[in-house]
Protein backbone atom coordinates (compact mmCIF):
# COMPACT_ATOMS: atom_id res chain seq x y z
CA UNK A 1 0.00 0.00 0.00
CA UNK A 2 1.43 3.41 -1.08
CA UNK A 3 1.56 6.29 1.32
CA UNK A 4 -0.05 9.64 0.79
CA UNK A 5 1.75 12.94 0.21
CA UNK A 6 0.82 13.99 3.92
CA UNK A 7 1.71 10.88 5.33
CA UNK A 8 5.43 11.38 3.24
CA UNK A 9 5.75 14.48 4.41
CA UNK A 10 5.61 13.46 7.85
CA UNK A 11 7.90 10.37 7.45
CA UNK A 12 10.39 13.27 6.09
CA UNK A 13 9.87 15.10 8.93
CA UNK A 14 10.37 12.19 11.39
CA UNK A 15 13.41 11.21 9.39
CA UNK A 16 15.39 14.60 8.95
CA UNK A 17 14.80 15.13 12.92
CA UNK A 18 16.74 12.45 13.16
CA UNK A 19 19.18 12.73 11.12
CA UNK A 20 20.59 15.48 13.18
CA UNK A 21 19.28 14.51 16.41
CA UNK A 22 21.79 12.93 18.77
CA UNK A 23 25.00 13.46 17.49
CA UNK A 24 26.09 15.49 20.47
CA UNK A 25 24.25 14.00 23.59
CA UNK A 26 20.81 13.01 24.03
CA UNK A 27 19.55 11.03 20.46
CA UNK A 28 16.39 12.70 20.54
CA UNK A 29 16.86 16.18 20.88
CA UNK A 30 18.77 19.22 18.65
CA UNK A 31 21.57 20.54 20.48
CA UNK A 32 21.64 23.95 19.41
CA UNK A 33 25.12 22.98 17.03
CA UNK A 34 22.71 20.38 15.58
CA UNK A 35 19.79 22.70 15.20
CA UNK A 36 22.58 24.66 13.27
CA UNK A 37 23.15 22.21 10.84
CA UNK A 38 20.01 21.21 10.65
CA UNK A 39 18.48 24.93 9.50
CA UNK A 40 21.67 25.88 7.70
CA UNK A 41 21.29 22.49 5.48
CA UNK A 42 17.24 21.79 5.62
CA UNK A 43 16.22 25.26 5.41
CA UNK A 44 18.80 27.58 3.42
CA UNK A 45 16.62 29.61 2.18
CA UNK A 46 15.27 30.36 5.38
CA UNK A 47 18.78 32.13 6.65
CA UNK A 48 19.14 33.96 3.24
CA UNK A 49 20.01 37.17 3.75
CA UNK A 50 20.53 36.96 7.42
CA UNK A 51 23.65 38.16 8.60
CA UNK A 52 22.95 37.95 12.27
CA UNK A 53 24.86 35.35 13.79
CA UNK A 54 22.39 34.96 16.54
CA UNK A 55 19.60 33.62 14.46
CA UNK A 56 19.72 30.07 15.66
CA UNK A 57 20.52 31.27 19.17
CA UNK A 58 17.23 33.16 19.12
CA UNK A 59 15.03 30.63 17.20
CA UNK A 60 16.43 27.81 20.20
CA UNK A 61 15.34 30.54 22.74
CA UNK A 62 11.85 31.40 21.25
CA UNK A 63 11.41 27.50 20.86
CA UNK A 64 12.68 25.94 23.66
CA UNK A 65 9.19 25.70 25.19
CA UNK A 66 10.52 23.75 27.97
CA UNK A 67 14.21 25.70 28.73
CA UNK A 68 16.16 22.80 28.61
CA UNK A 69 18.59 24.61 25.78
CA UNK A 70 17.78 21.96 23.46
CA UNK A 71 15.08 20.91 20.65
CA UNK A 72 12.79 17.98 21.32
CA UNK A 73 10.73 16.48 18.10
CA UNK A 74 7.46 18.79 19.43
CA UNK A 75 9.61 21.47 19.31
CA UNK A 76 10.96 21.48 15.99
CA UNK A 77 7.39 20.15 14.84
CA UNK A 78 6.14 23.48 15.82
CA UNK A 79 8.99 25.16 14.27
CA UNK A 80 8.21 23.50 11.24
CA UNK A 81 4.33 24.68 11.80
CA UNK A 82 5.38 28.38 11.87
CA UNK A 83 7.87 28.53 9.45
CA UNK A 84 4.79 26.56 7.37
CA UNK A 85 1.94 28.54 8.30
CA UNK A 86 4.40 31.97 7.77
CA UNK A 87 4.88 30.50 4.07
CA UNK A 88 1.26 30.07 3.57
CA UNK A 89 0.58 33.34 4.16
CA UNK A 90 3.00 34.69 2.18
CA UNK A 91 1.52 32.43 -0.99
CA UNK A 92 -2.08 33.34 -0.02
CA UNK A 93 -1.19 37.38 -0.17
CA UNK A 94 1.43 36.36 -3.62
CA UNK A 95 -2.03 34.81 -5.03
CA UNK A 96 -4.17 37.76 -4.40
CA UNK A 97 -1.87 40.42 -5.93
CA UNK A 98 -1.91 38.12 -8.88
CA UNK A 99 -5.62 37.84 -8.91
CA UNK A 100 -5.79 41.45 -8.26
CA UNK A 101 -3.22 42.42 -11.52
CA UNK A 102 -6.00 40.55 -13.58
Amino acid sequence: MSVSNLEQVMQDLISVFHQYAGKEGNKYTLSKHELKDLVSHELAGFLKGKKDPTTVDKLLKDLDADGDGELDFSEFAAMVASFTIACNVYFEDYLKTQAAAK
